[in-house]
């Protein structure tokens, strides 16, 4: 039974992973649903919190119906971190989780996300700071490393757990690659089976099957599982990963009715939450897997990625509906 802080998540739980613009409340609602056990937040700034940046305040919005949830943050300027776990905590979130991997350039440059893989002593006195400023617990997201030349993570990871992280996540990656090649979880087992350690350690990275989600708890002796890119447009995942545990067999794969029902209910929960621009513009990206295997599908799918009407994207999921009534999903 793996517990981050006091807070029980259960026999290898998996975990929503933060995704920008992808792990919103409308989203998370989604994948609780169907057995994502703990959520965490879109990444959100760390100055935009403290100069009250309409977009990133907007991200600190939770629910109950979703926790444990956590809220991360990301940042490389100590006054700011600090400052902003000030602003996180009176929105009420279970884990407070910092990003230490992200590897987008916009926020590397900054020394932010994993950029701060440049510099271990930096990323584990930050950690600390944030340790002691909150009666949260903290847990970190990171990769490898900077480049295959620095994976040294069981030592970072050992040095977070001794200035009181509470979990850590680490995917199979390191920041030069990106999100290319495979990822290699083989650090990520020496780091769980490291006998210093004893806060959960969490993959991430190509966790694309339920077969790699028993592989990673099985072969590799990982304390859970978080999943990114396998649940967009496709929350269902969860239900499935967990059905395979279970049983060892795979669930069928969601009903056409089941799929319209969730792209209307998503893109309905967006434009409330975000508006009906926002709410329009960022459901698009989930539409492919929503409807992925579907032959002849172009005109629709172009419908519902095209208008910034919101009648005209619930119309297309009408003509779909209709049109695909007796479709049959396989595997």
């Amino acid at each position: 039974m793996a517990k981050i802080g006091n807070i029980d998540v259960g026999d290898f739980p998996l975990l929503l992973a933060p995704m920008e613009d992808v792990s919103d409340p409308p989203f998370r609602a989604l994948c609780k649903e169907q057995g994502a056990d703990i959520m965490y937040t879109e990444f959100i700034s760390s100055e935009g919190l403290i100069r009250d940046a309409a977009k990133s305040v907007m991200k600190l919005d939770i629910y109950e119906k979703e926790r444990p949830v956590g809220i991360q943050i990301f940042g490389a300027n100590l006054e700011s971190m600090l400052e902003s776990v000030e602003i996180v905590e009176k929105s009420g979130p279970d884990i407070i989780d910092i990003n230490f991997g992200c590897p987008v350039k916009k926020v590397v440059s900054k020394g932010a996300g994993a950029g701060i893989l440049k510099d271990i002593d930096l990323m584990v006195s930050l950690t600390e700071a944030m340790v002691k400023h909150t009666k949260l617990p903290v847990t970190v997201k990171t990769r490898l490393g900077w480049d295959h030349d620095s994976i040294k993570i069981v030592e970072v990871a050992e040095r977070l757990q001794d200035v009181g992280c509470q979990a850590i996540s680490i995917h199979g990656r390191t920041r030069a690659q990106m999100y290319k090649g495979e990822a290699d979880w083989k650090p990520i087992a020496e780091v769980k089976n490291n006998p210093r350690m004893h806060i959960p350690v969490f993959g991430n990275g190509d966790v694309d099957s339920p077969e790699r989600a028993l592989e990673m708890r099985d072969k590799y002796g990982l304390d859970g599982a978080m999943i990114g890119r396998a649940s967009i447009g496709y929350p269902w995942f969860f239900r499935e990963v967990k059905h395979y545990f279970e049983t060892g067999e795979h669930l069928d794969p969601p009903t056409m009715l089941e799929r319209v029902d969730a792209a209307r209910r998503h893109l309905q929960m967006a434009i409330d939450w975000k508006g009906e621009k926002l709410g329009v513009f960022e459901t698009r990206r989930h539409y492919t897997n929503y409807f992925k295997g579907i032959p002849h599908f172009k005109e629709y799918r172009m419908k519902m990625v095209t208008s910034d009407d919101a009648a005209d994207v619930f119309a297309a999921f009408d003509e779909v509906e209709q049109e695909f009534d007796d479709f049959v999903f396989t595997r």
